[in-house]
This record gives structure tokens, sequence and C-alpha cells, in this order.
């Protein structure tokens, strides 16, 4: 394992697009959601730990998740928990995460990656991001994981492929896109230009540590007292106090699209984002009449395309029911037509939120 190799992990996202199974108490990167024995957040940390040391390894997330992340993540050093005070996007956390690595290792090669994805083909994986932790350590460069489209999917961001750089599979960006309409989804798969973006990237840490300054308003300057490194008591004292004036900026929006040098790395390693229940219908393999079925219990006759999540001990009889989430948790039972699920779900989380209070939520 390479002692200059790091990875963040991004999990204090509020999960709302997979509602009502994932709840603001308790988001799908802290559940175990498709019953293996494992949350997201472990999965995506057991990846990480087989390509790099378990001290290299950070969690960002929020005060209210942290004690997900100490109960999930036994083995984690507890000073490698990022926990924030507010709630700012990924841009910030990634902020904080470089400037801690950055004075661990002035070295470091970093890997900022979602915690509520699937990896088909570790190691694919493995081999790629070894790859461009290479090219990074000798390179000023941000580069993005992209993958090929196997479908045109509307909740997915795009990176229009630009020109050859001869190194690897790596290429120039010639634009993002985030979640076109279907449409639009359909001509950049046809096109063979556009590949998905994962939302992981690289980049060496001094190099990171350049664009964020660039980028974000300069929060952590005062940290340092006159280029001396502060205690760690200290530097989250601080944080606590100033971290709610960075904007709410996401790490795709904020660092990549508004970065020099950033480049796509073409990746095969069978990749899903498994943040919208559209997305997860895709990428799970069906069963009769194309119905996915989540660790439930069902029963269901002259159905098709649907996909069901009940919870233990439930059993659900469902007959006639074509193109539907069928999704139940606690206090809350969600039948709704799937299509591009994403606007339709965060529509009704916020009309039940009026109407009936955060304990829906």
């Amino acid at each position: 394992m390479n002692k200059d190799c790091y990875c963040v992990i991004l999990a204090g996202g509020k999960g709302r697009r997979l509602w009502p199974c994932s709840r603001e108490r308790q988001p799908k990167q802290f559940v175990d959601f498709f019953g293996t024995g494992r949350t997201q957040l472990q999965q995506t940390f057991d990846r990480f730990a087989k390509i790099m040391p378990v001290e290299n390894i950070f969690v960002s997330t929020s005060h209210v998740y942290a004690h997900y992340v100490y109960d999930q993540l036994p083995e984690l050093p507890s000073e490698n928990v990022l926990s924030e005070p507010v709630h700012r996007n990924t841009a910030p956390s990634v902020a904080w995460a470089a400037y801690r690595i950055s004075h661990l290792n002035p070295q470091a090669k970093v890997i900022v990656s979602p915690s509520d994805q699937a990896v088909f083909k570790e190691e694919a994986f493995e081999n790629n991001v070894a790859e461009c932790f290479d090219i990074v350590g000798t390179h000023d460069w941000l580069i993005a994981l992209g993958v090929k489209p196997t479908r045109p999917e509307p909740g997915y961001g795009y990176i229009q492929l630009g020109d050859e750089t001869g190194i690897s599979d790596l290429y120039t960006v010639q634009s993002f896109t985030e979640k076109p309409e279907r449409e639009f989804a359909r001509m950049f798969m046809q096109s063979g230009e556009f590949y998905w973006n994962t939302g992981i990237f690289l980049s060496n840490v001094r190099y990171l540590v350049e664009c964020l300054r660039k980028i974000l308003p300069v929060v952590l300057r005062n940290i340092d007292n006159e280029g001396q490194h502060v205690s760690l008591a200290e530097e989250v004292a601080y944080i606590e106090e100033n971290f709610s004036k960075f904007p709410n900026l996401s790490a795709d929006y904020g660092i990549l699209e508004r970065s020099e040098n950033v480049f796509v790395q073409k990746c095969d390693f069978g990749w899903a984002d498994l943040g919208t229940w559209h997305s997860i219908y895709e990428a799970l393999s069906r069963v009769d009449e194309d119905n996915v079925v989540i660790d439930s219990q069902v029963i269901m006759e002259d159905c098709k395309n649907n996909i069901v999540k009940l919870p233990a001990g439930h059993l659900g009889v469902i007959n006639g029911l074509d193109g539907y989430i069928i999704a139940e948790k606690g206090n809350v039972l969600l039948i709704c037509k799937k299509g591009d699920s994403s606007a339709l779900v965060r529509k009704y989380v916020n009309e039940v939120q009026i109407q009936y209070g955060e304990d829906f939520i």
C-alpha cells in the first residue's frame, strides 16, 4: 500500500431522493439498504481499505450523523471523522479534508468519493485508481473518473470528452452537464463523446489546495499562525466557529467545473449511483416481468417494471402495477410512478414536510 495515497469519503448528505427508506435521521449511506450486512458507507470504506492504509481514509459528515460513522467504522481513527457543524455541500467538505491532509503529508495524493455508489468490478476499479494516483503524483491535474453510459440516464451528470492526452485513457474535458433531460441524455449516449460523471476525482493535495484557494473564500487562512500548523483541537474549534462562512457549493460544480487542468479518465468498473429509485432500478438485476425486489418479501401478480423495498417482517401482496415505486419505512408508505423519480420524490418530501412535519421526513 502506498503511504502517500489518501481518500476522502463524502457522507454528509441527507439522502432525500430515496425517501422514505432514506430518512433525515438515518440517510441511505448509513443503512444496509440491500441486506448485504454492510451499509453503503461501510462498503465504500472496504473498497478503499484495500488500496491504502486505514489511517489514510477520512470520512466527511455532519455532527448529526457522526455517531453513525463511529459506530459503523470502529477501525477508523476518531480524528479521521471530519464532523461539520452545519451543512454546506461537498466543496467545503473537500476543502477541510484537503487542509488536514496537506499538513499530515504535503506529498499526498487524494481521491474524493461519494459514499453511496456501487462498483461491480473491484479489480478494474483498483487498477483505474492506481493509474490515476500515478498521474496526479507527477502532474498538477484534477482527474475525474468517467464511465461509459449504458442507457440514457437523466439522473446522472455527464462529462464530454475533449482531446486525447496520450496518457492512458485520459482526455481533456470539453464540458460538464448535470442531469440532462432524457432526450439530451440519449443524444449524449449516441454521440460516444459523453461519459457518466461518477463524482469520484483525484489530485495531488498541493494542487487541490491551490484550486480551492482560488474558488472558495479563504476561510481556513487564519487557522495557521505564521505558517505553523495549529493543534488538532484548535483546528476543530476554528471549524466550529467558521465553517458556516463557506458557500453552499458542490464539489462537481465548485471544484471540477471551475478549475484549470481538469481531465477525465475513461473507466470500466461497473459503476452505479445508488442515490435514486430510478438509478437503483436500472442498476440491479430484475426478477419476473422486470421487477426489482430489494431485500423484501412479496407476492406479485400481473406486475411489471416495478421496484419494491419493504421493511423486514412485512409482506407485500401487489397486483396489477406497472412501473411503480413501492417503498415503506417506519411511518411512511410511498406508491408512485417510477419514471424519473428524483423530482417527484422531492416534491412529495416537501409537501409532507409542510403538511405533516419532520416526523415523516
